[in-house]
């Protein structure tokens, strides 16, 4: 009978584990109005489980050259957990999303629409947070742990995602006109914003603080309205990019059709 009991709560909790991020899946897919490829879109979510590897190699390079960063939350200072929260953690974590959204989707042939790379980025995210979420709740057990997790942790992974998403589509845009100061500028935003996000939400959780955890529910609050307007914003404006990623190979000059009307050359 215990033997059933503890089957039916782990199952419980791989369930609980596993549907926010099916369901978070399923309602930015349907957002998109030109699917991307499935197959695409699972190497994207599979390279987020590559992502958390990368995070541990980080994070293990981390705690040899700055030992506290393997402390106890408890033995560190105020600014040990702040960098340990900002960097430690949420750069970590950010940073190696990012490499994977970046050099799997956003050079990739489908991404050809403002919207797309949005979708990428929460794929990449919610493959980092679908292997992170089992193994949190399976080491802790809890059903409320599981619960809590389902309704914060994963949808902020999301989040995140989305704003990462968002500068990378501008700066996509520049990369079109070939501005690149301002590409750079929005790729290093793409990077910047979501790791400040995921700082503070750390950090409010980190830091020991009881008055944090009020300021924690209201950043939650205003972190999920403000990702899911962006969202639905992005979806609804969503169009391809005006030259569709082709320019001269010549003159580098953006071109539509086969020749290019600043030089003539035939593609």
């Amino acid at each position: 009978m215990g033997d059933e009991m503890d089957l039916t709560k782990i199952g419980l909790l791989l369930f609980l584990a596993i549907l926010p991020v099916i369901l978070i899946l399923v309602f930015v897919y349907n957002k998109d109005k030109s699917k991307e490829p499935l197959h695409l879109l699972l190497i994207l979510f599979v390279s987020g489980f590559g992502s958390c590897i990368l995070v541990l190699i980080l994070s293990a390079l981390m705690d040899k050259f700055i030992p506290f960063m393997g402390s106890d939350l408890s033995d560190m200072s105020f600014l040990q957990v702040v960098f340990y929260a900002f960097i430690g953690v949420a750069l970590l974590e950010e940073l190696s999303k990012w490499i994977m959204v970046r050099f799997i989707g956003y050079n990739h042939k489908e991404f050809d629409e403002i919207y797309d790379i949005i979708v990428y980025a929460i794929f990449v995210s919610l493959g980092f947070a679908f292997v992170e979420n089992i193994l949190y709740v399976m080491s802790n057990v809890k059903l409320s742990t599981a619960i809590l997790r389902a309704i914060s942790a994963v949808p902020a992974h999301a989040c995140d995602a989305v704003f990462m998403g968002y500068y990378l589509s501008i700066a996509k845009q520049y990369a079109e006109r070939k501005d690149k100061e301002s590409e750079r500028k929005n790729m290093i935003l793409s990077i910047l914003i979501p790791t400040v996000l995921h700082g503070i939400y750390d950090f409010c959780i980190m830091s020991g603080y009881n008055i944090l955890l009020i300021v924690f529910l209201v950043f939650v609050i205003f972190l999920y309205v403000i990702s899911i307007k962006k969202l639905k914003f992005m979806a609804e404006a969503n169009r391809k990019f005006r030259y569709q990623n082709k320019f001269c190979k010549k003159c580098g000059a953006p071109i539509r059709g086969d020749f290019c009307g600043n030089c003539g050359t035939k593609q």
